[in-house]
């Protein structure tokens, strides 16, 4: 930055009644020093799905190893988990995730590597096991807010809990109730998910168990409440939408269902859905009873020849 100023010039007594001279002053003002990507070896994991969760691994700047072996600096004591199945290093500017020749490979958001650097938000799974890895200035504050998050979100889907679903379940049937609005239940399961597992493995179970509920979760409102419930089992409640409309919504699920093909490494898996809905209506008059009511048609829908929609009319 340049800036000038008149600044008289020392002159001769003699030549005082003359203009005064001026001379440019410049003064160099340096920018601020240009920000630059700040490497830091803070970082930490954090078990979001699995055994011990919420538990954090704190990372710091050494490698850890991952396995099923108890030597390991993280235990993973699982069938689907290598003896010494992964490990995480430091190299000076930043973490890399490198499998060790494990049985079932190593996944960073959900595609199968051999090496992947991690960045901040990497979801790493080890067999069964889904770790968050998080690092940067505000660490601390972000790991609150993911054991705050997983208060409320199944680790597995990414879509709400059993917990946070039934909470959610109450306080809409009170609203519902109290302005006489419409409120209907669509639970669903998967057609022989335990033959998928026995086939393919539990690794592909929890692939399938993914991949469907991004299916589902592209196909409802804003308003909507989708939650995974139980094992294979989940749950949409449709505030503002009667029987009727309820139904419609749960066969386009089914259809959607029927015609994708879910995929675990090269295995294509086709599978079916079982749905039953329920809308609130006497004798409900809680969220537990409604719930019963869906979850007693989706077993007629089962009984019936699965791949269908049952509603409780």
């Amino acid at each position: 930055m340049i800036s000038s100023s008149g600044v008289g010039t020392p002159g001769d007594p003699s030549e005082s009644d003359r203009p005064t001279k001026t001379k440019t002053v410049v003064t160099v003002v340096q920018a601020p020093p240009t920000q630059q990507a700040v490497s830091t070896s803070a970082a930490c994991l954090v078990i979001i799905y699995g055994a011990d969760l919420g538990r954090r691994v704190v990372l710091e700047g050494s490698d850890l190893e991952i396995g099923r072996s108890v030597k390991c600096d993280l235990s993973l004591d699982q069938e689907s988990v290598s003896r010494r199945h992964a490990r995480i290093a430091w190299d000076g500017t930043r973490y890399k995730l490198s499998d060790l020749g494990s049985t079932n490979g190593s996944y960073v958001n959900d595609e199968l590597c051999q090496e992947r650097v991690l960045r901040d938000g990497d979801q790493v799974k080890i067999g069964r096991t889904i770790l968050k890895f998080m690092t940067g200035d505000n660490i601390e504050a972000s790991y609150h807010e993911e054991i705050y998050r997983l208060m409320t979100f199944d680790g597995l889907t990414q879509i709400h809990n059993k917990r946070h679903f039934h909470e959610t379940l109450d306080r809409e049937v009170s609203r519902s109730s109290r302005y006489d609005r419409p409120m209907s239940l669509v639970v669903f399961d998967i057609d022989h998910f335990k033959r998928v597992n026995d086939t393919h493995g539990h690794l592909a179970g929890d692939a399938l168990l993914r991949q469907l509920a991004a299916l589902v979760r592209g196909r409802i409102r804003r308003e909507d409440i989708f939650a995974r419930v139980g094992g294979e089992e989940f749950a949409v409640l449709l505030p503002e939408i009667d029987l009727a409309g309820a139904a419609q919504f749960a066969d386009k699920i089914r259809k959607a269902c029927e015609a994708a093909t879910f995929h675990f490494e090269d295995v294509a898996i086709g599978v079916t859905l079982s749905l039953g809905v329920a809308t609130l209506k006497p004798p409900y008059t809680t969220g537990e009873q409604l719930y019963q009511a869906a979850d007693g048609v989706l077993y007629s829908a089962k009984q019936n020849g699965r791949n269908r929609v049952e509603s409780d009319a």
